[in-house]
Order: C-alpha cells, then sequence, then structure tokens
C-alpha cells in the first residue's frame, strides 16, 4: 500500500489544476481543428469524472486563481525567468522520451538548448536558444506510449491534476521519475516546489480557463474532446 501512495503522490502534483488552466488548455486553444477529424475518447466513467471536473474547478477558482491574481504583482520577466528555470531543468523527460521514440535529432536538438540556457541564459533563467532558433521539442512518457501504438484508452479527469487519459496517466509516473524535481529531499520539498511552479504558470496564463467556462456550453465536453485531439495531434508529430 505504501509503494502505490509512493506512485501515485507525485503523480498528483505533476498535472494539477495548472493543467487545466494554463499550458495544456492554451495548447489545446491554440491547435487547429478541423471538425472532419475529431477524435473520440471513451468516457465510461463520465459520471465520476464530471464529480471531479467539478472538484477541480472549484480548487482552481477559489484557491489556486486568488493566489495567481496576487503573484502578478511580480515582475513578469521574473516570473517568465522562473518559467524557464524550470523548463531547462525538466530538459531530462524530453531528451529521454525523443530518445526513446528514436528522434535523435530531437534529443540533440534538446541537449543543445540544455547546454546553451545553462550557460549563456545563466542555468535557463533565460532562453537565448530559442533566439537562436532553437526550439524545445514536447516530448513526454504519454507520447511516447502512444509511438509505440498505445492507444489513449479512457478519458480520465484526476483531482488536482485534471483532464488525462489511462494512457497519459501511467506515462505521469514515468515522467516523474525522469524530473530531476523528484529528487528533492524530504519528499514535501518537492510538493511545495511544485506549488510554486503551479503558481507561477498560472499568473502567466491569460485566463484561458476562464474563456473556455464563459463561452462553451459545456466545459468538460469542450476539454474532454479538445484534450483527446491535442494529445493525438501531439503524438503524430
Amino acid at each position: 500500500m505504501k509503494k502505490i501512495y509512493h506512485i501515485l503522490l507525485p503523480l498528483f502534483m505533476l498535472f494539477p489544476a495548472l493543467s487545466l488552466a494554463a499550458n495544456m488548455e492554451q495548447s489545446i486553444l491554440d491547435d487547429e481543428f478541423d471538425d472532419e477529424e475529431i477524435i473520440e475518447i471513451a468516457d465510461p466513467l463520465e459520471p465520476i469524472n464530471r464529480a471531479f471536473f467539478g472538484f477541480n474547478d472549484i480548487l482552481y477558482s477559489y484557491a489556486l486563481k486568488p493566489v495567481a491574481k496576487a503573484v502578478r504583482y511580480i515582475p513578469e520577466p521574473a516570473r517568465i525567468a522562473l518559467k524557464n528555470f524550470v523548463s531547462n531543468l525538466t530538459t531530462p523527460i524530453r531528451f529521454i522520451n525523443s530518445l526513446l521514440q528514436g528522434k535523435f535529432s530531437d534529443a540533440g536538438t534538446e541537449g543543445g538548448r540544455f547546454a546553451i540556457n545553462s550557460i549563456i541564459g545563466i542555468l535557463g533563467l533565460f532562453d537565448p536558444a530559442r533566439e537562436m532558433d532553437i526550439y524545445k521539442k514536447d516530448e513526454d512518457s504519454g507520447q511516447t506510449l502512444g509511438y509505440y501504438g498505445v492507444g489513449q484508452g479512457f478519458y480520465l479527469v484526476i483531482p488536482f491534476i485534471g483532464p488525462s487519459s489511462l494512457r497519459d496517466s501511467i506515462g505521469l509516473v514515468a515522467n516523474y521519475y525522469m524530473d530531476p524535481l523528484s529528487l528533492l529531499s524530504p519528499e514535501r520539498d518537492y510538493y511545495i516546489a511544485q506549488t510554486g511552479i503551479i503558481i507561477n504558470e498560472v499568473s502567466l496564463d491569460k485566463d484561458t480557463y476562464e474563456s473556455i467556462k464563459k463561452e462553451q456550453l459545456d466545459p468538460y465536453l469542450f476539454i474532454r474532446d479538445a484534450y483527446a485531439q491535442h494529445r493525438q495531434g501531439k503524438v503524430e508529430e
């Protein structure tokens, strides 16, 4: 039981409500959808998923977002620098998964970005590699499983995490063990660091989640379908 706890608990902090609010959904909105190519995902747990969706919504609206708004008083360049630092630190996740997918060029790009940003970018606080047109290769373990033919399985909404799938949930556990932050000890420090990262990310978000809630009749369905489409697109890249 203790082993299961240690596997699941990190997972609950990797893509918290932030995923719902900032990164993933912004990427979803940035995607160009073709109505004739909608990717569907099974949702046999929809009643439970909707309950967890409501829980995450309350958590985001009444806890995470108010704190993030207060953090916005910190100058944006400082918050972007923190985001860059974290992105640089988590290079191993993208590097290893690029290798596992046989994308050696992408792995080389990630290695090069890490070297440039660590040295010229002062430990990753800045992103001079991007200015050199060396862009981040967004790869994770869920995408690696998809690359080898593992389907998304069924849709999941996980408390504190947000939208996922059976395949991506397994991938999140693998991501955790590739994340240098997981080496923080005691384990409490990892969660404190993740909480700070989440708040910073939400502070930089342009109220994406609020826009979805305002514009969509059923935000749950929109996010579910968009998530499936988005992740399928990432696997096919």
